[in-house]
């Protein structure tokens, strides 16, 4: 018997296990490209934190002049949450991967809220990390750090590969709207 929650989203733990692993379509390509540029960003991340709570010291940076990965990720800006920022960007990445990898090969057209809470969750992420990487690295810390740009980078990469699906799932509201009016 299916879990409750399959059973909400109409499909079965075979159907989505079919879709994940045997789907060629562009779309599930997509998904499988947020998913794989989500855990880069939090394998990224994840080096920052431990450098944030003090498990390392320090991580290597590229022998070029501007790169100190210990200077940007200890800044004010980095404590500003409460607690250091690269756990709260490993949610955020989190969060992708969970809804790139929610719902079957059609969700589209039968959940087509989810692709839409994809940009609806990353767009705000694209926008931090186009802010630290354009001004905060450069103009504030005076520094860069390749995690962070990495991080940057996944960010405006899942954006880029979350919007075709929920374009055709705006597309698919917007259609089954004029047939129902």
């Amino acid at each position: 018997m299916p879990a409750p929650i399959t059973r909400l989203m109409g499909s079965t733990p075979a159907r989505l296990r079919r879709d994940f692993r045997h789907d060629d379509s562009a779309l599930m390509q997509l998904r499988r490209g947020t998913a794989a540029v989500s855990l880069l960003g939090i394998g990224m991340m994840a080096a920052t934190t431990l450098l944030q709570i003090g498990a390392v010291r320090r991580l290597p940076d590229p022998p070029i002049r501007g790169f100190d990965t210990t200077r940007v990720n200890t800044s004010d800006e980095a404590y500003s949450y409460g607690g250091p920022d690269s756990p709260i960007n490993i949610l955020a990445h989190a969060t992708n991967l969970v809804l790139a990898t929610t719902g079957g090969a059609d969700r589209m057209r039968r959940h087509p809220w989810l692709p839409l809470l994809a940009v609806a969750v990353e767009a705000p992420q694209a926008a931090v990390a186009a802010k630290y990487l354009f001004h905060q690295m450069p103009k504030v810390d005076r520094a860069w750090c390749p995690y962070c740009i990495v991080d940057a980078l996944a960010h405006f990469a899942t954006l880029a590969l979350v919007l075709p699906e929920a374009f055709g799932s705006l597309r698919h509201l917007l259609a089954r709207g004029r047939r129902t009016g």
